[in-house]
């Protein structure tokens, strides 16, 4: 497809992904009428599609997040990090990523707002709020260190843009 179509120009603000790891498709009108995740948009639900962009999701160098569609990039906006954690009761407690692919995790984060991330092996991301309590559990018996950090601080320090642009 890149050689069929070479010049295909990247999209900004069609995609974007909350904080409970669910995927939005955000057209012109949502995106005139407020920035994500005020206004949401339409919540994508059709497994096929979701499968699909689990299957493509990546990160470019500059640490913005998207999905390749055929030759063209479409730009995630995040609510609050590129992943979101699915925690799984154990010793230790298991780590998956809102698209299902399973992760070690080396640390945690508490923003200022007392919301859990995760940094591991492949990436930063956000504790689903119905897992805290498997979180807690792993905190208390010392599976991960805990840091505190600004979440305004966190995609720099952890290389991931929230906004992506041109």
């Amino acid at each position: 497809a890149l050689r069929k179509w070479p010049n295909v120009p990247h999209c900004y603000g069609w995609l974007a992904l909350d904080a409970r790891g669910d995927w939005y498709l955000r057209d012109a009108q949502v995106q005139a009428a407020g920035p994500f995740p005020r206004l949401k948009g339409s919540r994508i639900e059709h497994a096929g599609l979701l499968g699909f962009i689990a299957r493509n999701y990546a990160a470019d160098a500059r640490g913005c997040w998207y999905f390749q569609n055929g030759p063209q990039r479409v730009y995630v906006e995040l609510e609050a990090a590129p992943w979101v954690w699915r925690l799984a009761p154990g010793t230790p407690c298991r780590v998956e990523t809102h698209t299902g692919q399973p992760a070690q995790a080396r640390a945690a984060w508490m923003d200022e707002h007392g919301r859990l991330f995760l940094a591991c092996d492949i990436g930063f991301g956000l504790v689903h709020s119905l897992d805290t309590e498997l979180a807690a559990d792993a905190l208390e018996r010392g599976q991960w260190p805990l840091q505190e950090g600004r979440f305004d601080a966190l995609g720099e320090r952890f290389g991931y843009v929230l906004r992506p642009r041109p």
